[in-house]
Order: structure tokens, then C-alpha cells, then sequence
């Protein structure tokens, strides 16, 4: 048998064309891969097909008992720590026999940050005498301010040893600032040129109402220049970096912040949470319960 199978775990996504950059992006790896002996495939939590059930069943068929899951995620909120971890569980379940191991979210990491970048560079603009631009980085948001913290400190990183006016940070749900108060601080700020850096590894309807949002604010201000950047997207770097946690996985160095979870540090306002026990909501593929976001 072939080494430990690599399971890539989605959230899910409504837009085919974040389906379609899953499957492409499964796809590459599995190219990149093979020549080691390593299997992949991947499946999603909620949303859209294939589930993540499926991907275990077709593995389990092959004859594989060793699973390194990776969350394909940007941040450790409740997705990768509770309810893929818990999807996982009721695969164990299904499945005995079934051993797997679980990776850690893939951000923040230099890889991320030098992606982000390249998609930022990627936007046309002034002449280079011009000033340089402000950076809005925009996550999707979470109810877990450890998760949206991360996304600040990516947002500084971003902004450390680059070119740029100064660098912000909003969100597109769940979290303030949302996108077009992040396009307001920066403004104020005194920014002229803005980018919106959507900081999403594929399409969906996320991003798309990012867009949305950040064109009817800069219609409202014509003064400036607003742009919005490609998400991170299908590519061999990022590839590199789902493999990285793989291997990282499967060493048993999964180096987890857990200094500032909520679940073990009294943060204020989230006090409630210290112990508390994790649940995570019920996903479609498992009981017909249809989650909307």
C-alpha cells in the first residue's frame, strides 16, 4: 500500500466556479504528488458535492486506513476546529479501522503572504511616481476572534517590508469592520489608491459580494481609485503548502496556536467559552440539515 492518503477538507461553496478551482486544484496535487506514493483527493463539509463522506468511502475502497486530513482553510476558526475535526470523527465511525491525522489551517504563512503580493502587484495603477497604494486585506470573518485576529496579524505582515502606504484589514461577514467601513478608514487615513486584497484561496460567492461591495463604494467616491484583487486561486505555490502541512502532519509536528483560543484563554467578552465543550453544527451530507450562510 501506497504512504498515508492525503484528504483535502472544503467548507463548500453555491458558485460552481469555486467547485470547479477545488477540483483543479485536488487535481494538481494529486499530480504532484503520485511520484511520492501519496493519494489525494477531497471532499467538502456543507454545500456542495463531492462530501467529504464520499472522498473516506472512495479511500476506505482502495484499501487506505492511514488519512492526513487538511483543513482547507485560510484561519483556525469553528470549520477547522470543530466541525471538520468533527466530520472526520463520524468517518472514523463509519469507517473501523480508519486512522487519520489532521493538519493545521494553512495561514499565516510566508507562502500566503508572497501570493498575496503577486495579486496586489497584479493591479494596474499610477505611474511609479505616483503614491503608493493602501492595502485592505478582506477575510471572510468569524465568530472565533482568535481567527479573525490572525487575519490582522496576516494584514501586518502583508504590510512589513512592502511597498505600501499602510495596510487594513475588514471582513465580508461575521466580523467588523465589513468592507466598505474598512474602505472609509482608508480614506480618512488618506489613502487615494486602495486595493482590495480578497483573501480567499477560490472563487465564491464571498469574494463576489466583496467585489460588490468595494464598486458601489468606489462609485460613491470617484475621487478614488478602488480595485479589487484575484483571490489566492489554483497554483503550484500553494500546492507546495497543502503538501508542507501534509508532511508536517504526518511527523507529528503540528505546532497549533492555542495561546489565545478562547476556548482555553478567559479573552473579554468570551469568558463563556473557557472549557467549554466544542459543537459543531449538523452539515447536510451527514442529516439533510441545510446550513445557510
Amino acid at each position: 500500500m501506497n504512504r498515508p492518503s492525503l484528504l483535502l477538507a472544503g467548507h463548500g461553496t453555491r458558485d460552481p466556479a469555486g467547485v470547479t478551482a477545488f477540483t483543479a486544484f485536488t487535481a494538481r496535487l494529486h499530480a504532484s504528488l503520485a511520484l511520492q506514493g501519496i493519494e489525494v483527493t477531497g471532499g467538502f463539509i456543507e454545500l456542495s458535492d463531492p462530501p467529504l463522506r464520499d472522498a473516506v468511502t472512495e479511500l476506505t475502497g482502495r484499501g487506505h486506513r492511514r488519512v492526513v486530513a487538511v483543513p482547507l482553510v485560510l484561519s483556525a476558526a469553528s470549520h477547522a476546529k470543530s466541525d471538520i475535526p468533527a466530520a472526520l470523527a463520524r468517518e472514523r465511525a463509519r469507517h473501523p479501522g480508519l486512522d487519520w491525522s489532521y493538519g493545521r489551517p494553512l495561514g499565516p504563512h510566508p507562502v500566503l503572504l508572497e501570493l498575496l503580493a503577486v495579486r496586489i502587484a497584479g493591479q494596474p495603477g499610477p505611474a511609479a511616481a505616483g503614491p503608493p497604494p493602501a492595502v485592505l486585506l478582506v477575510a471572510r470573518g468569524s465568530t472565533d476572534p482568535d481567527a479573525n485576529a490572525e487575519v490582522c496579524k496576516t494584514a501586518r505582515l502583508l504590510w512589513e517590508g512592502r511597498d505600501y502606504a499602510f495596510a487594513e484589514t475588514a471582513f465580508v461577514s461575521l466580523a467588523s469592520p465589513g468592507v466598505q467601513a474598512g474602505l472609509e478608514r482608508c480614506r480618512l487615513l488618506g489613502a487615494s489608491r486602495i486595493i482590495v486584497a480578497r483573501y480567499f484561496l477560490f472563487p465564491g460567492i464571498l469574494p463576489d459580494r466583496i467585489a460588490e461591495q468595494a464598486g458601489e463604494y468606489a462609485v460613491a467616491h470617484p475621487d478614488l481609485d478602488v480595485r479589487c484583487t484575484e483571490v489566492l486561486g489554483d497554483c503550484d505555490e500553494l500546492a507546495g503548502l497543502v503538501a508542507e502541512r501534509y508532511h508536517e502532519a504526518l511527523a507529528g509536528d503540528i505546532r497549533m496556536n492555542c495561546d489565545v483560543c478562547a476556548y482555553r484563554t478567559a479573552l473579554p467578552g468570551f469568558e463563556h467559552r473557557v472549557g467549554a465543550a466544542q459543537r459543531p453544527h449538523a452539515h447536510p451530507h451527514d442529516d439533510g440539515h441545510v446550513h445557510a450562510h
